[in-house]
């Protein structure tokens, strides 16, 4: 977890929406300006021009997270921010995260912000679960076995047949 990314006293989470496709950039421009916050990402297939390569997106498009005190921190400087769209708001003042949901995901994220839902050993056999990668991305599988080298192989129902496949285990979700 990033101790960067701790909050002191004052300090809560609060939401960003952002620009189309805009997410990476507005947080630099935040940075720029010193704010502190999070982009959570994950691998995701793109396909385009009958090719499949995989990319970094925003698990949350169109959102980002900033850490403020709302006692100290000029606020008001992130709606203009270039690629925001504004602050989520109630009322005239920023809404606050409820407490645990960013730190939460901040648990299943490295450095660079890339969300791995395995770190706890929270994938099981027999659990169903989601791809987020490759030319199978947004299918349910079940899980068949667990590797040590956090591959998991899965089990889809693809056109009535069960396909067994093998993943990164940084390529699957708990199903919901």
């Amino acid at each position: 977890m990033n101790t960067d990314l701790d909050l002191q006293d004052g300090q809560r989470w609060y939401a960003v929406h952002c620009l189309p496709h805009k997410e990476a950039g507005a947080q630099m421009q935040l940075h720029n300006q010193n704010f502190r916050t999070f982009l959570p990402r994950i691998r995701k297939a793109r396909r385009h021009a009958r090719k499949i390569d995989t990319v970094l997106a925003p698990f949350f498009p169109r959102y980002l997270f900033i850490i403020l005190d709302m006692e100290r921190d000029r606020w008001c400087c992130v709606n203009s921010t270039i690629g925001v769209s504004r602050l989520v708001m109630q009322n005239e003042r920023p809404q606050a995260l409820p407490g645990g949901v960013v730190e939460r995901f901040l648990t299943f994220a490295d450095d660079a912000g890339l969300l791995s839902f395995d770190k706890e050993g929270r994938l099981k056999i027999d659990q169903e679960v989601e791809l987020l990668d490759g030319p199978f991305a947004n299918q349910l599988g079940t899980i068949e076995r667990l590797d040590s080298n956090e591959r998991v192989r899965l089990l889809l129902d693809l056109m009535g047949q069960k396909v067994r496949v093998s993943v990164s285990s940084r390529d699957v979700m708990p199903a919901a």
